[in-house]
């Protein structure tokens, strides 16, 4: 009889920019799963464009290597909180965290929350404090600021006694103690293998796994991906799928395939303990669980957090609609948003009252404008409305909404204006410390406060200031809070936008468009300096009667527009406005474009 193969699974958890990708790359390039000629990109595992282009992950992901006979499945996850119902369910796939934190951040909002979720699991991590060679590193410092942290979320003795390792993840190193002269990471791989058991031998017993992330393959359709926690699977083989609703299904599995490396190796039979991605059942959605033939036994379903923001999107009626994008009707809409809920789980899509959109709700400004930006590159025209905060009652009747943990960290002479705009946002400081020229300021501030905060904050800071906030609970609402003060510059006439009409209209206002762009009634154009809408012809022509003047128009200098991204663009529209998304622009608009008719609702 063969000997059971010894396999640990490890999930890589810190706040966003820590480096767990850079790591889960040193653990690929030291176990020797590349070829020597091997080209190799950085952060192989952010496979995904807009990964790649923001430099965040955004899916967990999984690979794995082998070390001294023991097999190590690595699960890289997501650091930011709007993506943290990936994080949730992929933990419970693993027998240990590696928690990293920055040497001189110490923990951060979100490392809070992965940790929390991984204590109540149970989970015994091993921490590592990573970017030691910074020059404002203070290790021992941070490692003091972690047994605070692990006490607050009432950690148990065991999970208290962590073993502690510092390392560089860029160059692929990680020390047992700050003055140890190794220059890989083969401490780590001893730590994982001496503080955590492999998974036990489970094989014997009755088929248990449980799906906790779903794929999608243009050949093979879609994949449950997910822990066998006992039993084995065969490909091939007949299973039961238990539902979230109780009911009991017989499904077929076509191919079982385990991770080598970064690659997907169809195999004969998984074990217990190994993370599988199963082909063949249509159907399967996340935390459902596949049992044998005949002796199905569901296991506790997967709970994921509720959304706290919501938008809503609909078709695209502008003037412009159609010119660009390929899907454009209702159907197309509701097709790939049923599609993508299939696979994002922490999402929740309504139908509006009318018949041409949907009520999207997720975990955040950021995991909306990830789908936005996802369908825009597909093809899709979507009109946005400016997001909203999902508020609710508690038991009493009285009404709660999100309230969030802002860390800010700015140099001394830009922590005046910080201040006095989260306070007028209703924000509540809990803490303020200063280091070397910079404050670092902690708020609770309601989520409502924070939209449009994020450009206001970069402007102030000049850039220099670092703002992360993370979900901390459901408070009282706290009232009425300001909204943007500036007015809009809409557009009077369809037309093409003119240099001697912009000119004149940029004395009193910012520009979002050049000259020579095409612009249509009730599309807004710029940023009025004052707090009303002004409505103004962009499309204006000089009149060509005095020769002399012909040439003037060479000497008209116009500033630089200011360009929207997606998450600006949201952060900008007030609620009778819409952003209009479309493959190769995002455009401004009211949400009624003729002037008589915004009239007509105004009052």
């Amino acid at each position: 009889m063969k000997e059971k193969q010894k396999i640990i699974n490890i999930a890589v958890i810190a706040h966003v920019d820590a480096g767990k990708s850079t790591l889960v790359d040193a653990f690929l390039s030291q176990s020797g799963i590349f070829r020597k000629n091997e080209e190799i990109v950085e952060c192989v595992m952010d496979s995904n464009d807009i990964e790649r282009e923001r430099g965040i992950t955004i899916y967990s992901k999984n690979c794995s290597v082998m070390h001294n006979g023991v097999k190590i499945n690595i699960v890289d996850t997501p650091g930011h909180a709007d993506f943290s119902s990936e994080v949730e369910r992929i933990i419970k796939t693993v027998d240990t965290v590696i928690l990293l934190v920055d040497s001189s951040e110490g923990p951060m909002p979100q490392t809070r929350f992965v940790l929390q979720k991984s204590l109540e699991l149970g989970l015994n991590p091993i921490l590592l404090i990573n970017k030691i060679d910074k020059k404002d590193q203070r290790a021992m410092e941070v490692v003091d600021m972690v047994y605070e942290l692990f006490m607050e979320l009432e950690a148990n003795d065991e999970q208290l006694n962590f073993p502690i390792l510092y390392g560089i993840a860029k160059h692929g190193i990680a020390k047992i103690n700050m003055d140890a002269d190794n220059d890989d990471i083969t401490p780590l791989f001893y730590t994982i293998i001496q503080h955590v058991a492999p998974y036990p031998d489970y094989n014997d017993e009755p088929l248990q796994m449980q799906v906790s992330a779903l794929a999608y393959d243009d050949y093979i359709g879609r994949l449950g991906i997910g822990r066998i926690y006992k039993g084995t699977i065969k490909e091939g083989q007949t299973v039961l799928v238990c539902k979230a609703d109780r009911s009991v299904v017989k499904r077929k599995i076509n191919q079982v395939f385990v991770y080598r490396g970064l690659k997907r190796i169809a195999v004969a039979e998984a074990e217990s303990g190994d993370i599988v991605v199963l082909s063949g059942i249509s159907d399967i959605s996340i935390g459902e669980t596949i049992c044998e033939d005949n002796n199905p036994v569901p296991m506790e379903m997967i709970h994921i957090e509720e959304p706290t923001m919501a938008m809503n999107f609909m078709v695209n009626k502008s003037p412009f609609a159609g010119k660009s994008g390929k899907y454009v009707t209702s159907r197309h809409l509701k097709e790939r948003l049923e599609k993508e809920l299939e696979v994002n789980v922490g999402l929740l899509v309504e139908p509006l009252e009318t018949t041409d959109g949907f009520k999207v709700s997720g975990r955040g400004e950021l995991h909306l404008s990830v789908l936005l930006e996802n369908m825009r590159r597909e093809g899709y025209e979507i009109a946005v409305s400016k997001p909203e905060v999902i508020t609710r009652r508690d038991k009493n009747g009285q009404l709660m909404e999100p309230i969030e943990k802002v860390i800010i960290t700015v140099p001394d002479e830009y922590s005046g204006s910080a201040i006095s705009k989260l306070n007028t946002r209703k924000g509540i400081m809990t803490a303020m410390s200063g280091k070397d020229g910079y404050s670092r300021l902690e708020y609770l501030v309601p989520t409502r406060g924070l939209l449009g905060y994020r450009t206001e904050f970069i402007n102030d800071t000049r850039g220099e200031g670092v703002l992360v906030r993370r979900f901390e609970c459901f408070a009282p609402h706290k009232g009425e809070i300001p909204q943007r003060i500036n007015g809009a510059i809409v557009a009077q006439e369809e037309g093409i936008a003119t240099p001697y009409a912009l000119f004149n209209i940029s004395e009193r206002a910012t520009l979002f468009i050049e000259p020579g762009t095409r612009v249509y009634e009730g599309m807004i154009i710029g940023m009025n300096s004052r707090n009303e809408d002004m409505v103004v012809n962009a499309c204006k022509a000089k009149k060509s009667t005095n020769m002399r003047a012909a040439g003037n128009d060479d000497a008209i200098k116009l500033s630089p527009a200011r360009i929207f991204s997606l998450e600006e663009a949201l952060e900008f529209i007030n609620d009778d406005e819409l952003a209009e998304i479309v493959p190769d622009d995002i455009r401004l608009r009211k949400k009624y474009l003729k002037e008589l008719e915004r009239r007509r609702h105004g009052r």
